[in-house]
């Protein structure tokens, strides 16, 4: 499955670590630095101090609806006087964010043994999708696993030649059809060939034509029943890539994939680009979805398994 491919060893998680701080700098310094602005001179801890954090954690994108739900809770204990200092004040706000996260998170799909495990990757064009199945072909690969790309998003011409793009810089097969085919019958095509040869995982690009609702999300699930005829318990991944720099945009968006698609989960692209780092616990809140992957850079390497304490501690330390 996606989350024990990528060892375990104390060197990988410190690896994993300093990039997942590299590409949250911005967010940590502004976060850290109000932080210190508000609770500085030994100020008290109490209810007038958390109002003047709410704009702060607002401001990294947490949302409203987080940003209130966290600090009703900081509140309680302020009024009992169990914030000492900036340091408990840290503390306490790290343990809300990984509840938050933590609560979101929800197993996966268990795939049948000596079958490939399937991947639908949904979302609107522009969040970087077509470079997510790329990077995500490339993480199995270094891992000795067999992939299949399957180009389903046939409405795109220009996808389908994206996506063989990333086939040829990973060395992985594409199976295509030509623009404006039967995205379900492309679909069947590369999961047969992928049975056959006993390959470890098929990633699937889909349309995102957002406008044309309803007639998308009809096609998804076309290919989720195509997807389950041939292999048992398929799709066993629906993930909604998202651009972490769209912020609270990017969740109405993501409300109706969800609503619609069958996600299980989200990678959120870009998130080196932007200061807004906390999107990532507001997905979580209000999406109650994990986040699987973030994408911190433009190389085939830049993409990270996602651990809710290494991002929070991240944003912290």
């Amino acid at each position: 499955m996606i989350q024990t491919l990528f060892g375990s060893t104390e060197e990988n998680k410190t690896g994993l670590f300093d990039r997942m701080k590299q590409a949250v700098t911005r967010t940590r310094e502004n976060l850290a630095e109000r932080i210190e602005e508000v609770v500085s001179f030994g100020k008290e801890i109490d209810r007038n101090t958390l109002d003047d954090l709410e704009a702060t954690l607002i401001g990294a994108d947490l949302g409203s609806t987080t940003t209130l739900e966290v600090l009703g809770k900081l509140r309680d204990k302020a009024d009992r006087k169990q914030i000492k200092d900036v340091q408990e004040l840290k503390r306490l706000l790290k343990e809300e964010l990984l509840a938050i996260l933590g609560a979101a998170n929800r197993p996966l799909v268990k795939k049948v043994e000596g079958t490939p495990e399937v991947i639908l990757i949904v979302g609107v064009n522009g969040t970087g999708k077509t470079t997510t199945i790329g990077k995500l072909s490339q993480v199995f690969r270094s891992q000795g696993k067999s992939v299949l790309l399957c180009a389903a998003d046939t409405f795109r011409a220009a996808a389908i030649d994206q996506l063989e793009i990333w086939g040829q810089r990973t060395g992985t097969e594409v199976i295509k059809t030509k623009p404006g085919g039967d995205p379900a019958a492309v679909l069947f095509d590369a999961l047969q060939a992928a049975t056959a040869r006993k390959t470890d995982y098929v990633i699937v690009d889909t349309a995102g034509r957002l406008h044309t609702k309803t007639s998308l999300m009809s096609e998804l699930e076309k290919m989720r029943r195509t997807a389950q005829r041939i292999i048992p318990g398929a799709p066993h991944e629906t993930l909604l890539v998202m651009d972490a720099t769209t912020g609270q945009n990017g969740l109405q968006q993501a409300r109706l994939f969800t609503e619609s698609a069958g996600v299980t989960g989200i990678v959120l692209t870009k998130l080196d680009g932007t200061a807004k780092g906390g999107v990532v616990v507001a997905i979580s809140r209000e999406l109650g979805l994990p986040v699987r992957f973030v994408g911190v850079g433009e190389k085939v390497g830049d993409l990270l398994p996602f651990d809710p304490k290494e991002f929070v501690d991240s944003l912290f330390e």
